[in-house]
C-alpha cells in the first residue's frame, strides 16, 4: 500500500541527520544530557483511531506509564502525530485524571506532535495513566495505489526511545472506519509485525462503525508499528484525499534521499581530495628534476647524450635505462641472458674501446648484483648521480632552449628513419638513431607503426642475438657477444631479417621488460631518486596556542537530547 506517512513519521529530519553527524564530529566535548534521566516502562498502551466522514482522523490515546526507581518525573509527554496539520485547541490530555497545565503546539524534540505538560508528574518509583485526546487531523487519506476508488489510511501509535524504556508493552490499535462503511467494503493491511495476529479483529463499535482491532500484549514500546485500512472513496470528500507524490509512487522516504544523497555527496567529495592527493604525490614523485636547473640562463646546452637529453625532457626512467642497456649492448658490454626478468651476462672485463660513459659502467655494475632489491637501489643511486650531473651541466644555459632543441633531434631522427626509401636504409638509420628515437614520448606506436605493418621484414641489426635469446638460440645469425664491439650494417654486408611485427614487439618490450623485471612499481621506483634530487619543501614552522574545547554546554546537551527524541518518534 502507498506509505504516505512515510515522510510524516517521527524519524529525524535530514536536518536532524546533519546535525547527529555534526555532532559526531564533536565527540571530544564533554557533556550532559539531561533527557537521559527519563527512564520508564510502559505496561500498556490503548489508541483509538476514528477515520471520520469529513476526511480528517481523531486520535483516543490512553497510556499507563511505570516510572523507574531515581528516574526524573514524567512530567512532559510528546506525543508523536502523523503530521502537522493539526490544531492545538484540537488537544486536550490529561494525567491521572488531572488536565495539562500547558501544551506546546509542536515539541521541539521530534517532527509532528505537541508537547504536553503536567503539573502533577508520576514520580519516580510511582505509575500514572496519561489520556489524550486530538481531533481534526487533516491530510490523512491518499488514494489507494491498488485502486483508485479506495481510500488508504495508515496509523503508526506513538513511540519511545530504547534508551528511555524497558520492559515490553500490552498495545492495542482500534480504528473505526467511516460511517456507513459495510462489511463487505474495507481492506485491512499491516506490516506484518511479530507478536500480532495474522489478521485484526473485526467487530462494530457502539455508534456502528466497522472496527478493526490489533492487540500485541508483549509489543516493544520503542519499536514502530504501521497499520491501515482502505475503504471506498465515496464515504469521505474527494477534496481530502491527497494523490501520491513522486517519493510516495517510488516507495521513497525524501528525508532518507536527501541523507544519502548528501552522505554520497561527502563521500564523492572526500574522493576527489583522496584522489587528487594520491595524482598531486604520484605526479610529485615523477618530477625528479631539481628546480634551480628550471631558472633561466642563455643559449642551448649542446652535447648531451640521449639518456642526459631523456633526464632533461623527464622521460620515464624505465625508458632512459632501456636506453642504457641498448648502448651496452651496441658497444658489446653486455648480453641478455633473460628477458622476462630482465638478466645481463656482463663482459668481463669491460671493453675498454667500447667508450663507455660513467652512467652506463654503473649500470652494468648493478647488474652484478644477483640480490634485486640491492640491484635496484644501485641502479637509483646511478640515476641520482646522473640527474644531478645533468644539472651541473646545465647551469647558466636555457632549459626551455635546450629542451626544445633535442626534441628537435628526437623528431628528426625519427622523420629520417620513416623517409628511408629501402628497408635496409631504414634499418640502419633506426639503429643509428635508437636512443634518439627512444626519447619520443610516442616511441611505442611509432615503432609499431613503422615497422609493424604491412607484413614486411626487417633487417636487424648484427647485435641483435646480444638481445634477443631465442633469435640467438634459434641460430638466427651473427652477433657480436659481451667483449666484442660491432660495426654498424652498411655496403654489401648481408644481415638476418626478422617479421617487422615481431622486430616492433621485442623493441617496444624492452621497455616492459626493464619496467617489470628490474624497476618493479615505476612510481616508487622514481620517488626515490626524486626524495634525493627535487625533496618537497620543509613545513613551514608555525606555531600556535590554546584552542580546544571547554568542558560543557548546555545547547548541544539540548540539541543531542532533541536528536535522540527525535529518533525515538518522541515521549519523555
Amino acid at each position: 500500500m502507498v506509505r504516505q506517512f512515510l515522510q510524516n513519521l517521527r524519524k529525524p529530519s535530514w536536518r536532524s541527520a546533519l546535525l547527529l553527524l555534526g555532532l559526531l564530529v564533536m565527540l571530544a566535548m564533554p557533556f550532559s544530557v539531561s533527557a537521559q534521566d527519563y527512564y520508564f516502562a510502559v505496561p500498556r498502551a490503548w489508541v483509538d483511531v476514528y477515520w471520520e466522514s469529513d476526511g480528517t482522523v481523531t486520535v483516543d490515546y490512553e497510556v499507563v506509564f511505570q516510572n523507574g526507581t531515581g528516574a526524573h518525573p514524567i512530567d512532559v509527554v510528546d506525543l508523536g502525530l502523523p503530521n502537522r496539520q493539526y490544531s492545538a485547541g484540537n488537544i486536550t490530555a490529561s494525567m491521572n485524571g488531572q488536565a495539562a497545565s500547558r501544551i506546546e503546539a509542536q515539541s521541539p524534540y521530534i517532527d509532528a506532535g505537541p508537547a504536553i505538560y503536567f503539573s502533577n508528574p508520576i514520580p519516580a518509583g510511582g505509575s500514572g495513566t496519561f489520556r489524550a485526546r486530538v481531533t481534526g487531523i487533516r491530510q490523512v487519506l491518499y488514494t489507494d495505489n491498488l485502486d483508485d476508488d479506495y481510500a488508504s489510511a495508515l496509523f503508526m501509535p506513538n513511540y519511545f526511545g530504547s534508551e528511555f524504556t524497558y520492559g515490553t508493552t500490552d498495545l492495542t490499535v482500534i480504528f473505526h472506519l467511516p460511517p456507513g462503511v459495510q462489511p463487505a467494503e474495507p481492506r485491512w493491511h499491516t506490516e506484518g509485525h511479530v507478536g500480532f495476529p495474522d489478521e485484526p479483529v473485526t467487530g462494530r463499535d457502539n455508534q456502528g462503525r466497522i472496527t478493526y482491532t490489533w492487540r500485541n500484549p508483549s509489543a516493544s514500546p520503542s519499536r514502530e508499528y504501521i497499520f491501515g485500512a482502505s475503504f471506498p472513496t465515496h464515504y469521505v470528500p474527494a477534496s481530502t484525499i491527497q494523490q501520491p507524490n513522486i517519493w510516495q509512487r517510488l516507495g521513497l522516504d525524501p528525508d532518507f534521499v536527501i541523507t544519502m544523497l548528501v552522505c554520497c555527496c561527502f563521500g564523492l567529495i572526500m574522493g576527489i581530495i583522496i584522489w587528487v592527493a594520491v595524482a598531486a604525490d604520484r605526479r610529485r614523485r615523477m618530477q625528479y628534476l631539481p628546480p634551480k636547473i628550471s631558472i633561466e640562463g642563455h643559449g642551448i646546452k649542446r652535447g648531451l647524450t640521449a639518456p642526459e637529453a631523456a633526464i632533461l625532457l623527464e622521460q620515464p626512467m624505465d625508458k632512459i635505462m632501456t636506453m642504457m642497456l641498448f648502448s651496452a649492448i651496441k658497444k658489446g658490454a653486455a648480453e641478455v641472458e633473460k628477458r622476462d626478468p630482465l638478466e645481463l651476462k656482463v663482459a668481463s672485463p669491460l671493453p675498454a674501446e667500447a667508450g663507455l660513459r660513467d652512467y652506463e659502467m654503473e649500470f652494468l655494475g648493478a647488474f652484478a648484483q644477483s640480490n634485486k632489491t640491492k640491484r635496484r637501489k644501485e641502479l637509483q643511486d646511478m640515476m641520482v648521480r646522473l640527474v644531478k650531473g645533468v644539472a651541473t651541466k646545465m647551469r647558466g644555459f636555457s632549459k626551455r632552449e635546450t629542451v626544445d632543441f633535442y626534441r628537435k633531434i628526437s623528431e628528426d631522427a625519427w622523420k629520417q628513419v620513416e623517409a628511408a626509401d629501402t628497408p635496409k636504409v631504414q634499418s640502419q638509420l633506426y639503429e643509428e638513431n635508437l636512443e634518439w628515437t627512444m626519447m619520443d614520448k610516442d616511441y611505442n606506436r611509432r615503432t609499431q607503426d613503422v615497422f609493424g605493418g604491412g607484413g614486411r621484414s626487417v633487417y636487424v641489426p648484427r647485435w641483435w642475438g646480444s638481445y634477443d635469446p631465442t633469435f640467438r638460440t634459434a641460430g638466427g645469425g651473427g652477433r657480436s657477444g659481451p667483449g666484442a664491439p660491432t660495426k654498424s650494417t652498411g655496403g654489401g654486408v648481408s644481415l638476418p631479417t626478422l617479421p617487422g611485427s615481431d622486430f616492433a614487439a621485442s623493441m617496444v618490450q624492452g621497455v616492459q621488460n626493464m619496467a617489470g623485471g628490474v624497476v618493479g612499481n615505476l612510481s616508487d621506483f622514481t620517488g626515490g631518486v626524486t626524495k634525493v634530487t627535487n625533496p618537497p619543501p620543509p613545513p613551514s614552522r608555525t606555531s600556535s596556542s590554546g584552542g580546544g574545547f571547554s568542558g560543557g554546554g548546555s545547547s548541544c546537551a539540548c540539541a543531542c537530547a532533541g536528536c535522540a527524541c527525535a529518533c525515538a518518534g518522541g515521549g519523555r
